[in-house]
């Protein structure tokens, strides 16, 4: 056997990619001038980039070692191959894909050389094709993927009989495209005082090409000509009154634009900057740069933009950069036409000095838009109150303009005012939902925008989208101390999976925080997450206004494929997974944890346990995170409707099935008797004062033992369990001893028609986040208890005075309390937390966004006008017709909706603020749920589903925007509510 073609393909495919990554140009470039190109520019290792940063001497170096390489991996593959094989071309692939991979490189130069030594002819003709063509047309993309395509063809046509040839070249051509839209490109970068003048200046202006002039109207990466002109550029080509402009790309020839451009007295021009991270959601670079007004003729226009650039390399703009991390990249100039303004401002989507203020705050004058960023004059401020949209009102029909403080020379008429503030909000909605800085003029006849860009103060964004719904309410210390961690880790392991070495620069500690003792997940994290998941620019709209996904675009999909596939062999494999650690950890731990009384324990040794019970839960979260999430994938991959599954093996719902069987059993039992009573407790003592009511007391004892981790909030351990307080459980016993109608369809067994094997894979997924949940509230529940124990021991020793105060800790102060016996300023520690958090408990609603870092917890709800049509997320499908009773806690349901057994009925619409377990006999009754939080996940929602009442979460203020008695119309479906009077 001929061994010889098998040891040739090894070698070529080892050692020419080794050979491409042989990162030759850097040595060189370095040995001559001392500078590593991997940190200077774009950071690419290229020919391009040694004639930029080393000169003539290191860039003929560089083409000479690059041209070696392509000519060498030709020569190699001849060792083994005949002479001219496609193996040449191959060998050519493999060195690229080195070149690439390895030395950050885009290997042109070493194809280029390559293909002259595999075909000559071939070579030649690409090149000399290439040149005039370029020559004529002098746009650089064209040239370079034109080259491409005129590589296949002649290639193709002088083998017409071995299409093999054809084929290796196209996948040549189609690596090199595909390495020209990954790798940014060394001929944008901006000329400087170094090399402006030289030699290798002018071979850049004319390979970068300067006939295809670049216009506002043009489709721009910002990436190229920064964020200003790109902006600009989106807004143009969607409609918005933005002045024509032409774009002057780092590094091209000036005299080409202003040849175009005929600037006159009448109609003037304005010379901008627009810097690479000029405008950018983390640095603005606001005064950086200069802009040059009232230009007339073309040598001023040569002189504005020269002027205009060098600013780029002023001192102050320099350490700018440096201070806000900024890499030294390029600026391009923006040229416009002048708007001769009549009135001019800034206006901010959102107040950018008080961030909790849901108000535009806006700076005008009269005239052009120099004065009100000049710094010369001060400007009429104006706050403007913009109502929250409904689906039947205008935001025009009831906006509030406030002058600051009169100053009658500068008053602005109101409606441009209005036009400003509505502007700055859609520019905001524009862009994801970040807040916006516009500059705006006004000319008589249209409201021009100037300029758009993040107001990089009220970074991050904050949500309370999906947090309020996992852990509700107002939160301790204790409980965040332990579950930011844990939330925040997890999360962290998830995302990292998919993003491998991309997940590095992530801080995922921030993924969560507190505002007013209210749980926020940060926005901007998870969007910059989401955009490098290739997820689709709307999943920060997601997270903050609801926004539905649409599909990723495909190519990132595929750049995300290997991370993609890792985490779905782990979706695979959850359940299998799960009933391992099931079995070999969590049954077991919990057994034992359970069999050992607290009370036996010293401090230390319920320390230990809290860890043993801390690193369950790291566990725990993993499957509790991830459960849903492979539940409402598979969910939404194979459309399966939410009235196709069985709710019924969730936790919360079979413990109020089995308690509302045990509450009708004992109804049966007194059926005869004629007792009134007046409460729970009367109630239960006349059930254990009679013989038969024996057995129900011990079926409701052993219903308590089974449930009674569960709790009105089970993710927050501050919560009281049910098995804590009994009454709790007693009660809602009571309600369905009362109520014949609720406890019917409490029990009443879930009519699911045959599943369809797209069902049953769901409905798997559902059965086992049912199972993790229960584990994880058992843990919790488990955790609670033993800082109970342990507060218990501090309270009998007087450490500290109150029950409760413990949940004011946080876990690492009581590690420490327990491990040195002292923590300073301990009783003065929980008095400022008490106070802290009792000040916070005041705040409802607390905003739903939060920007930035709000210093203060004073905080106004938005202006919520009345209207007759809401839109919500629909929950649970049914539509209904009913009366509206506002239930702000369970507190007052215990003593308002139970009252009397009419208080509630299927012609009732209960509004609530949220959901949990605690809440299911409520829901019993009623005939719809209207929610301020949640998903189609949450308890409520599955709750009702169960029960089969229509439901709307996600309602804004909807116990303040509601009130009892309101007639109207809710569609569970559509999540619209309709107020009929």
């Amino acid at each position: 056997m001929n061994l010889t073609p098998i040891w040739g393909s090894l070698t070529v495919f080892i050692v020419c990619p080794l050979l491409g990554g042989l990162p030759l140009i850097d040595w060189l470039t370095y040995a001559l001038t001392g500078r590593q190109l991997g940190k200077l520019g774009t950071g690419n290792i290229s020919v391009s980039a040694a004639f930029y940063h080393g000169g003539k001497v290191a860039g003929v170096c560089a083409v000479l070692s690059e041209a070696a390489k392509g000519i060498s991996a030709v020569l190699l593959a001849r060792v083994f191959f005949p002479v001219g094989s496609t193996w040449e071309i191959l060998a050519i692939i493999a060195l690229v894909m080195g070149r690439y991979w390895i030395s950050k490189g885009a290997g042109t130069t070493n194809a280029v050389w390559g293909i002259v030594a595999h075909d000559a002819i071939a070579a030649g003709l690409v090149w000399l094709i290439s040149l005039v063509g370029f020559t004529i047309i002098r746009d650089r993309l064209m040239g370079k993927y034109g080259a491409l395509v005129l590589l296949v063809m002649i290639i193709g046509l002088r083998h017409p009989y071995q299409p093999e040839y054809a084929l290796t070249t196209f996948a040549l051509a189609c690596l090199l495209g595909w390495i020209y839209q990954n790798i940014p490109d060394d001929l944008d970068l901006v000329a400087t005082a170094t090399n402006s003048q030289s030699s290798q200046s002018k071979m850049f202006r004319f390979f970068q090409g300067d006939k295809n002039i670049l216009s506002l109207n043009s489709r721009l990466d910002a990436r190229q000509v920064g964020a200003k002109a790109a902006n600009l550029s989106r807004l143009k080509r969607q409609g918005y009154d933005v002045a024509d402009g032409w774009i002057l790309r780092p590094g091209d020839d000036l005299q080409v634009l202003v040849q175009k451009l005929e600037p006159t007295t009448q109609a003037p021009l304005i010379v901008r900057s627009s810097a690479i991270g000029e405008d950018s959601a983390s640095a603005s670079a606001a005064g950086q740069y200069i802009s040059i007004l009232n230009v007339t003729n073309k040598d001023q226009l040569e002189s504005a933009i020269i002027n205009c650039q060098a600013s780029y390399l002023n001192s102050s703009a320099i350490e700018y950069r440096r201070h806000n991390q900024q890499k030294e990249t390029s600026m391009a100039i923006l040229i416009q036409q002048q708007i001769e303004g009549q009135y001019s401002g800034v206006a901010f989507s959102r107040d950018p000095v008080n961030q909790l203020q849901d108000t535009v705050a806006i700076e005008a004058l009269p005239g052009p838009a120099s004065k009100i960023v000049s710094g010369q004059y001060t400007p009429q401020r104006y706050q403007v109150a913009i109502p929250q949209a409904s689906l039947t009102m205008s935001p025009e029909q009831s906006i509030t303009v406030i002058a600051e403080k009169s100053n009658q020379t500068a008053m602005i008429p109101q409606d441009i005012i209005a036009s400003a503030a509505l502007l700055a909000r859609e520019m905001e909605d524009l862009f994801g939902g970040i807040p916006q800085d516009i500059e705006w003029t006004y000319d008589g006849a249209k409201l021009w925008l100037l300029q758009v860009r993040p107001i990089t103060t009220m970074q991050p964004i904050w949500t309370r989208r999906i947090a309020a719904e996992v852990i509700p309410g107002k939160i301790r210390p204790l409980t965040w101390s332990i579950n930011q961690p844990l939330t925040c880790g997890v999360w962290g392991k998830i995302f990292t999976i998919v993003l491998g070495d991309r997940a590095k620069d992530l801080n995922f500690e921030q993924t969560a925080t507190l505002h007013f003792a209210s749980a926020y997940f940060n926005a901007s994290l998870l969007g910059t997450i989401f955009r490098r998941m290739g997820l689709p620019a709307e999943s920060l709209e997601f997270l903050t206004r609801g926004a539905k996904f649409s599909k990723p675009p495909l190519s990132s999909t595929l750049r995300n494929l290997p991370g993609l596939w890792r985490l779905l062999k782990r979706e695979w494999q959850l359940d299998n997974h799960f009933a391992s650690d099931h079995a070999k950890l969590f049954v077991p731990i919990l057994a034992e944890i359970t069999d050992q009384s607290l009370k036996e324990l010293s401090p230390t040794e319920i320390i230990d346990r809290i860890k043993t019970i801390l690193g369950l839960l790291d566990k725990a979260t993993y499957y509790h995170i991830l459960a849903p999430l492979s539940f409402a994938l598979r969910q939404s991959i194979l459309k399966v409707a939410e009235t196709e599954l069985d709710n019924s093996q969730v936790p919360e719902v079979m413990a109020v099935s089995y308690l509302a069987e045990i509450a009708t059993e004992a109804r049966k039992l007194l059926a005869t008797e004629q007792i009134t009573f007046d409460s729970s407790a009367s109630l239960f003592a006349h059930i254990a004062e009679n013989s038969e009511g024996i057995s129900v007391m011990e079926r409701f004892g052993l219903w308590l033992e089974q449930y009674g981790y569960l709790s009105e909030v089970a993710t927050d351990i501050a919560i009281p369990r049910w098995q804590d307080k009994p009454g709790i459980a007693r009660q809602m016993f009571t309600r369905f001893y009362f109520d014949v109608h609720g406890a019917k369809i409490a029990q009443a067994p879930v009519n699911i028609s045959p599943q369809s094997w797209q069902a049953k894979l769901v409905q798997k997924r559902l059965n086992l986040k049912g199972q993790v949940a229960e584990i994880y509230n058992k843990l919790l529940a488990q955790l609670r208890w033993a800082f109970l124990a342990l507060e218990q021991q501090w309270l009998n020793s007087g450490l500290i005075t109150e029950a409760g105060d413990i949940f004011l800790l946080k876990l690492e102060e009581i590690t420490t309390l327990v491990e040195q016996g002292q923590l300073p300023s301990l009783s003065k520690l929980i008095q400022t937390r008490k106070q802290q958090w009792q000040a916070a408990a005041q705040l409802n609603p607390v905003p739903k966004l939060v920007y930035g870092k709000p210093q203060t917890i004073s905080w106004q709800a938005p202006v919520v006008n009345p209207t007759n049509r809401i839109q919500g997320i629909g929950c649970s499908p049914g539509q209904i017709e009913g009366v509206i009773k506002v239930i702000s806690s369970l507190q007052q349901s215990d003593s308002e909706a139970w009252a009397a057994p009419n208080r509630l009925d299927l012609q009732t619409i209960i509004v609530v603020p949220y959901t949990d377990a605690g809440w299911s006999p409520l829901l019993a009754r009623a005939g719809g749920l209207i929610a301020e939080v949640g998903g189609r996940l949450s308890h409520g929602a599955i709750i009702a589903r169960e029960y089969n009442i229509p439901a709307v979460m996600d309602v804004d203020h909807a116990t303040s925007l509601f009130h009892d008695g309101q007639l109207v119309r809710l569609d569970g479906q559509t999540g619209i509510i309709e107020i009929l009077n």
